[in-house]
């Protein structure tokens, strides 16, 4: 009996079959593995709707979210990364740089500017992981240290987003570098009263976390931030014992007294606002 036959189950097999979906349409998220509609995302400010996590986001997609609408004006935009070791791993350094380049846009792993957030002026250094993972070289280090500069010059509050791997290897030791000179801009930016706050994201390790990203005013991060100097591996591998369930993770280190706050992206201008406005008392 025909009408009997068996019904064969529904998978995404068999619909990916027989319907063409565009890419891009759908995402998955990283944390509960739900399949999302990638418009809900967006909408959502790249928070997951299901279970609030938070996805990794560009440069000038956060700078549109914290700072007032036509009043960012980018620093230093023209500066742009050399191979001055002629530098070569598994590829070319300046092959490297231009990947880049093409992939995330002109400029560095780091966008820096004025603007008003509320209102209120204020210096903005922002990174962009897309960029080389977000790493921190030459002209890295010197757009942070104008940014920082330039608050101490106006008076202006400085805020930095960090979300890096650390100190770009293919520039050596004039990487590492970087690390002293943005801590000693931060000094004096600290001598003068000038409020730094310092906003980790996903993720925030290796020389940045060892230098200007752990030196605010106030540390805040987003929620489920990866956040260290060594990734868990390596030190699960140097120890030699498991480490404990979201070490490193932004609310560990917020219950171990290493940041002081947690905030959601969707509140982060508002409460960026005003703490902001306790500091400078405006």
């Amino acid at each position: 009996m025909a009408w009997f036959r068996k019904k064969t189950a529904l998978t995404a097999s068999t619909v990916k079959k027989y319907v063409q979906v565009p890419e891009g349409v759908w995402t998955k998220c990283k944390n509960c593995q739900e399949i999302i509609y990638a418009k809900e995302v967006q909408r959502n400010l790249n928070v997951c709707p299901k279970c609030d996590y938070h996805f990794r986001i560009g440069a000038r997609e956060r700078i549109a979210l914290v700072i007032d609408e036509g009043t960012f004006v980018e620093m230093d935009a023209k500066m742009r990364s050399v191979d001055f070791l002629d530098f070569k791993d598994t590829k070319k350094y300046k092959d490297r740089i231009k990947a880049a380049v093409k992939k995330v846009g002109d400029g560095d792993a780091v966008i820096c500017g004025e603007g008003n957030l509320d209102g209120l002026p204020v210096v903005v250094a922002v990174f962009d992981f897309a960029f080389m993972g977000g790493s921190m070289g030459s002209v890295v280090g010197e757009k942070i240290t104008r940014a920082i500069e330039k608050g101490l010059d106006t008076n202006a509050p400085v805020l930095i987003f960090s979300s890096s791997g650390g100190a770009r290897m293919q520039e050596s030791i004039m990487s590492l570098m970087q690390m002293a000179k943005t801590s000693a801009a931060l000094a004096k930016l600290k001598a003068a009263g000038v409020p730094f706050l310092s906003v980790l994201t996903d993720p925030t390790t290796g020389g940045v976390t060892a230098s200007f990203a752990m030196l605010g005013d106030l540390n805040i991060a987003e929620p489920r931030a990866l956040i260290g100097f060594a990734g868990p591996r390596v030190i699960e591998q140097t120890i030699r014992q498991t480490l404990p369930e979201g070490f490193q993770r932004s609310e560990y280190l917020l219950e171990h007294g290493m940041i002081d706050m947690i905030i959601p992206r969707k509140e982060m201008k508002q409460k960026l606002s005003q703490l902001l406005r306790i500091f400078t008392k405006k």
